[in-house]
């Protein structure tokens, strides 16, 4: 018998219906060939507490938790621990694969094609203890010829080997940091009378400093005023205004070019008020066109969400889940890709038959639809352990659907109706003019096709406020026109915004854009960031739970306990550039170059240094 396990029942489904199911089981399916496939639910096994490591005479809590002591710290395990998670349904669907495996002659690896789906499977088989022949089976997408390939093209497991080890590491020198730091610091800072919990984790304490950072940015911003000049000019019957533009050396700007002397701006409008002509310096008109916008990654739905809704990061996760789990008709939701894979372009007109009976609304886009259309949405070589997130091709009763899987499966479907309208194109124009001494410039653009965006409409606004979309007039170099007006116009800069959920998970997996490091930067960005698309939310919502982030309507900030904490924990700790240490370290491991237990050892160095450090405080505290 051949087993194969699949990270997921969804993706067990997909196997099964091209091998051919002969019977169906509890937890499993029968297959043609000998073959049998069973599935998890995600990590269905999870790392042994700390009171697992510890001696056994320690008192216990109410609880039934060992209390905590800073004598027993720090907790470094020699033989690292699993059990099964604690879920009926987990510890059922693992004794289905126990017995299994029991009776398996081989088995494929069917997790996800990254590091965390090599894991999910290989801890399955060493906590079982399985000792026979392993493949693995590797797709990125969950169609019928993406699995057909996968099938035909099965590799020997232990290629995967440092996938596995990587991720082990990750999990384990998360362990280590969160479990020893959390109880160190929080020793050290509570007293008899109060226990101060200090929550310390890679990627939870660097969210809480970006929002705190971003709090203290806006509450100390103080709005500086600037100036710029406009003119009206007219060419024939045509009207349209030009903004000025400073010249070198011109005196009263600041680093970003803006007019902050108001002396400056008065006196150059003086100078100009009386101007009666224009000279046209330069004129251009340019046809351009913008693609149709990429299927959602979860951080982008989870951003769109936010702005257009206020949901939660979690509230869109966990609907995007149920259109995807209960309805079946959203594909698989975290996901960190913004592409489709080649081999399902053509379905769609089937998924597009779907969206028309879901969403009535929609049925008159799906009949003007071109199904032919291939944008560059479609790429297999930029698809990730998943692709984007689209609509299947099953359809349900609008009914039944929540309010807010309405909302989410309409921005699905949207997005993915205007992969199949042409591109959208427009004129975009261009004119510097001389009036007098002085440089002004304007821009406008005039769309000759709207293309895709005919999807949306009216459908709030699917694309950011142009900067200009006046109309200009066609001009000649040399022509010369008139002036009508001239005036100042005066405006303040403007604080940073405030984080929302959707901004934060943005921030998250954007974090390189804070690190001034080229290499940590680019590590960062490789790896998309701190957190990965399945955790992000859960994170937020666990830096809620604990009261150190707090949403106020829309934004959500840094609570005062949660200010308070980041100045309790090392530097390190709270800075981004922790995952890119780890990344890079755990990119050697992957590749064979550095052993895990090195890699390991690093941490624990690390975690001493400041264990020690905790330890001190606390004797100093009882000295007094």
């Amino acid at each position: 018998m051949k087993l194969w396990i699949a990270e997921k029942p969804s993706v067990a489904k997909a196997i099964c219906a091209e091998l051919g199911i002969v019977k169906k089981g509890a937890g499993f399916n029968e297959c043609k060939g000998g073959n049998v496939v069973t599935w998890c639910f995600g990590h269905l096994l999870e790392q042994a507490e700390p009171d697992f490591y510890t001696d056994a005479d320690i008192p216990v809590n109410k609880k039934g938790k060992k209390i905590w002591r800073m004598k027993d710290l720090p907790i470094f395990p020699k033989i690292w621990k699993l059990n099964a998670k604690n879920d009926k349904g987990v510890k059922a669907q693992l004794k289905i694969i126990k017995s299994l495996l029991s009776k398996a002659d081989s088995v494929v690896n069917c997790g996800d094609p990254d590091r965390e789906g090599q894991l999910l499977v290989d801890e399955i088989l060493e906590f079982f203890k399985y000792r026979k022949s392993v493949q693995r089976f590797w797709v990125s997408a969950q169609d019928s010829a993406s699995i057909r390939k996968g099938l035909a093209s099965l590799q020997p497991n232990a290629k995967f080997k440092g996938m596995k080890l990587a991720a082990e590491g990750r999990s384990r020198a998360d362990w280590l940091l969160g479990m020893n730091l959390t109880r160190a610091l929080t020793l050290a800072h509570s007293t008899n009378q109060q226990r101060r919990l200090i929550a310390v984790g890679r990627v939870q304490t660097p969210t809480l400093a970006l929002v705190a950072q971003r709090d203290e940015l806006v509450k100390n911003f103080k709005p500086v005023p600037f100036y710029n000049l406009r003119s009206l000019l007219s060419s024939g019957s045509a009207s349209f205004t030009a903004t000025w533009k400073p010249s070198e050396g011109q005196i009263g700007l600041d680093s970003e070019k803006r007019l902050i002397s108001s002396e400056q701006a008065k006196k150059l409008f003086n100078e100009l008020s009386n101007a009666q002509s224009a000279t046209v310096l330069k004129a251009e008109k340019t046809a351009k066109k913008t693609s149709q916008p990429k299927s959602f990654s979860l951080a982008d739905i989870q951003l769109e969400a936010s702005n257009r809704f206020g949901f939660t990061a979690q509230e869109t996760l966990d609907t995007c889940q149920s259109l995807y789990e209960v309805h079946k008709i959203a594909s698989y939701p975290r996901s960190d890709c913004q592409f489709l894979p080649e081999s399902q372009h053509s379905d769609a007109a089937s998924v597009l038959s779907a969206i028309a009976k879901t969403a009535p609304q929609l049925a008159s886009l799906t009949q003007k639809a071109n199904p032919n259309i291939k944008s560059a949405t479609w790429n297999d070589q930029k698809i990730t352990a998943h692709h984007g997130i689209i609509p299947t091709q099953q359809s349900a009763e609008w009914s039944n659907l929540t309010e807010k899987e309405k909302k989410i499966y309409e921005l699905i479907a949207r997005r993915y109706l205007a992969q199949f309208f042409p591109e959208h194109s427009f004129d975009a124009s261009s004119i510097s003019l001389k009036i007098k001494n002085e440089t002004f410039s304007a821009t406008g653009k005039v769309t000759t096709a709207s293309g895709w965006k005919v999807v949306y409409g009216d459908f709030s606004a699917e694309e950011e406020k142009e900067e200009s979309n006046q109309s200009l007039p066609a001009l000649r170099v040399g022509s010369v026109i008139p002036v009508k007006k001239i005036e100042i116009v005066q405006d303040k800069t403007k604080a940073p915004a405030s984080f929302t959920e959707g901004s934060l998970i943005a921030a998250m997996e954007k974090i390189h854009n804070v690190v001034e490091n080229p290499e940590h930067k680019k590590l960062l960005k490789d790896g998309d960031g701190i957190g990965t698309p399945a955790t992000r939310a859960a994170i937020i919502t666990e830096l809620k739970n604990k009261g150190y982030l707090e949403s106020k309507g829309k934004k959500i900030h840094a609570t005062q306990e949660g200010v308070a904490l980041l100045d309790l924990v090392p530097a390190l700790v709270k800075n981004p550039v922790l995952t890119a240490i780890f990344e890079r370290k755990l990119k050697e491991v992957e590749a064979g170059k550095t052993e895990l237990e090195s890699f390991l050892e690093a941490q624990k160095k690390f975690i001493q240094q400041e264990v020690s450090k905790a330890k001190a405080l606390l004797e100093e505290k009882s000295a007094k």
